[in-house]
C-alpha cells in the first residue's frame, strides 16, 4: 500500500478555500493546471511510499504512541505559494513548532518500522501545506497565482488528530482523474483527558 500520515483539515476550512480556488481557477492559464480535488487537501506529515502488509501493523502501533505523546495545536490555512512552477499550494499558520513535532513524530514511525521511503532519513524540509495544482507545461508560471493566495486565510481550527492515508494512482486515461485517498485510521492527539 501506498502511504503517507496527514493532518485533515475540517469540512469548514476546506469550504473556505474552495472558495479561493474557484477564484484562482478563473485566472489566465489555470485550464492547463491539474487541479487537486478538494476532497483530497491534506497536510502531509510523513510519506512512507509502498509499505508492505507485513510492516502496517507495527507502523500503526508506532504511529498511536506517537499520537499520544503530542498535544492538540491550533491551525489554519493561510496564503500560499509554490515549489517552483511545478505545484501551487496553500500554507499554514498557528502553532506550527508543534506540527513540526509531530512531523518528525510520524517520519520517526516509519523508520523504526523499517520503512525506508522519501521520508525515512528525516532530512527532507518540512514546508506544512495543501497541494491545490500541479503544472507540466513550462510555458504556465505559477506566481500569479501564488500571489492572489497572499491574502487568503481561513478561520483557525484545532488539529486534534493526524492519519494513516492510503493513496491509490488515478485511473489511467482518465482525463481529470485525481488519486483517491482512504484513511486507514486516525489517532486523537494526548491523553484522554489531558
Amino acid at each position: 500500500m501506498r502511504l503517507f500520515a496527514a493532518v485533515l483539515p475540517p469540512g469548514s476550512a476546506v469550504a473556505e478555500l474552495a472558495r479561493q480556488v474557484e477564484a484562482l481557477r478563473a485566472l489566465p492559464d489555470a485550464g492547463r493546471l491539474r487541479w487537486a480535488g478538494s476532497d483530497g487537501w491534506h497536510f502531509t506529515l510523513a510519506f512512507y511510499g509502498e509499505v508492505p502488509d507485513e510492516t502496517l501493523p507495527e507502523l500503526r502501533e508506532r504511529l498511536g504512541r506517537g499520537a499520544r505523546r503530542h498535544a492538540p495545536y491550533g491551525l489554519r490555512i493561510v496564503g500560499g505559494g509554490r515549489f517552483a512552477d511545478r505545484v501551487l499550494w496553500a500554507g499554514a499558520d498557528g502553532e506550527l513548532a508543534a506540527m513540526r513535532k509531530l512531523a518528525a513524530t510520524a517520519a520517526a514511525a516509519g523508520r523504526r518500522a523499517g520503512l525506508t521511503g522519501p521520508d525515512a532519513d528525516g532530512r527532507r524540509g518540512f514546508t506544512p501545506h495543501v497541494t491545490l495544482a500541479r503544472n507540466r507545461d513550462p510555458r504556465v508560471g505559477l506566481a500569479p497565482f501564488a500571489a492572489a493566495l497572499e491574502p487568503f486565510g481561513c478561520g483557525p481550527w484545532t488539529a486534534a488528530s493526524f492519519a494513516l492515508i492510503r493513496s491509490r494512482p488515478p485511473a489511467p486515461g482518465v482525463a481529470g482523474a485525481h488519486p483517491r485517498y482512504e484513511t486507514v485510521e486516525a489517532w486523537p492527539l494526548g491523553h484522554p483527558g489531558r
